[in-house]
């Protein structure tokens, strides 16, 4: 049963004994007292789950006791117990906040089935509120570089109306983080917001996943399928990746665009669809209509209203910033103390060039909230994780290039960690010159944590 503590107050020792009794059968870990401030004195000690509390007490009523428990940051549930007579009193407490009322004599099958039941909304609600503070973590822009202020300023003055976006970035910037900040901001923020990657879907699916098909029309469609553009009716559809699709597909995308409705395969009526659209790529989209790979006409279409996100290189005084945010949120995400870092350890970040981006750099601090131990993250972590991956990345029967080329990233990586990701000042000491370092370095891919 459950471990979970209640606190039962109530100046009859009789009432207080057999609750305890009842309770502690159950599972529960029971506490008890008779006054109101005794109440408030074992509650701001805590923690209690529940308080089962009667109305009628000497001094400080319940009510006013009730009073005061919401004031608390961290608040149990509350039941109120009434007597004849208090039916009226033990509403009101209701209306202050109180799960339920159990009026005397007490039914001891509805005390146990009140407890439980008042307990387990205490939970969903803890839960509720650690979902939306995860859900808010994953959903925020952290940064107070310029660069990174005109960005936000953009996303507000863009997230109210109903104008096409388009967001270009490197991988791992933010693009989708943007495009849900943007929906969450706009009017349509209390429907859908329906995501599709064109890099991820086969050529052969994309046009039943974005315009839906009927049975039987296309790939793999065994019932009436409905796609991206009528499951975000009303509210925002993200095209991310929308440089990666074909040709054929793009053209469809401009005519759902032009006539605000489209033809699902093997349909013969067209489908009327209101959702605001917004677009993400990673590759400049007028290098890809030079290469004749993208239509100029739809860029024109989605480009109303351009984003462009900063790589993190760009803004590396946000790093400090991200490094806090991320320990904190991974602290939350598994359980653990919040971990603070070395200024030398955080001289690394700040030199690293990060091609992942926010990306990357929000993997290697989970990595560091889940693996280190200590409370605070210095060098020596550094090297401990690059020691691990290192060896596991050696092949069992390497070749000769493939010994020389582990021996050579390795041997780059150390002198990167040991001058702190100085291009510079790494170069200075391999008796190279810095462009040739990071030719070198781009070649053998060589990253933070390799």
């Amino acid at each position: 049963m459950s471990a979970e503590q209640i606190l039962v107050v109530d100046d009859e020792s009789s009432i207080r004994s057999s609750l305890q009794g009842i309770l502690e059968d159950e599972g529960y870990r029971v506490r008890t007292v008779a006054t109101g401030e005794e109440a408030l004195a074992e509650i701001r000690k805590g923690p209690f789950g529940l308080v089962l509390l009667d109305i009628w007490l000497p001094e400080m009523s319940g009510l006013d006791v009730l009073a005061e428990i919401r004031r608390f940051e961290e608040r149990p549930a509350v039941v109120v117990i009434s007597g004849h007579g208090t039916v009226e009193a033990a509403v009101r407490a209701t209306k202050l906040g109180a799960f339920d009322f159990l009026e005397k004599p007490l039914s001891l099958d509805k005390v146990i089935v009140t407890v439980a039941n008042a307990l387990r909304r205490n939970r969903l609600e803890e839960e509720n509120v650690e979902l939306r503070q995860r859900l808010r973590a994953r959903t925020h822009l952290v940064g107070r570089s310029p660069a990174f202020q005109r960005l936000r300023a953009e996303i507000r003055k863009a997230a109210p109306t109903n104008g096409r976006v388009l967001i270009t970035g490197e991988n791992g910037t933010g693009k989708d983080l943007v495009a849900r900040l943007i929906h969450q901001q706009s009017r349509r923020n209390q429907k859908r917001f329906v995501e599709i990657n064109g890099a991820a879907i086969p050529d052969d699916l994309i046009e039943s996943e974005l315009f839906g098909a009927l049975k039987g029309h296309g790939p793999h469609v065994a019932k009436d399928k409905k796609g991206k553009f009528q499951l975000a009716d009303g509210g925002t559809l993200f095209l991310d990746e929308i440089g990666e699709i074909s040709l054929r597909t793009q053209a469809k995308l401009v005519q759902a665009i032009e006539s605000q409705s489209f033809e699902p395969l093997g349909a013969s009526e067209s489908v009327v669809f209101d959702a605001r659209i917004i677009a993400a790529s990673s590759r400049p989209l007028k290098d890809l209509i030079q290469e004749g790979r993208f239509r100029e006409d739809l860029f024109f279409k989605l480009n109303v209203i351009p984003l462009t996100i900063p790589p993190l290189r760009e803004r590396t005084e946000d790093i400090p910033l991200l490094i806090v945010y991320f320990l904190k949120y991974y602290a939350l995400e598994y359980g653990k103390k919040p971990k603070t870092i070395h200024r030398a350890a955080l001289k690394a970040f700040m030199n690293y060039p990060w091609p992942g981006n926010v990306s990357e750099l929000m993997n290697v601090v989970e990595r560091f909230v889940i693996m280190v131990e200590e409370a605070e993250i210095g060098p020596a972590h550094l090297n401990l994780l690059v020691e691990t991956r290192e060896a596991a990345g050696i092949p069992a029967a390497p070749t000769l290039a493939e010994a020389l080329g582990q021996y050579e990233r390795k041997f780059i990586h150390r002198a990167l960690a040991r001058h702190d990701w100085d291009i510079a000042r790494t170069a200075a000491a391999l008796g190279i010159a810095p462009a040739d370092l990071q030719a070198r370095i781009t070649a053998l891919r060589i990253t933070f944590l390799d």
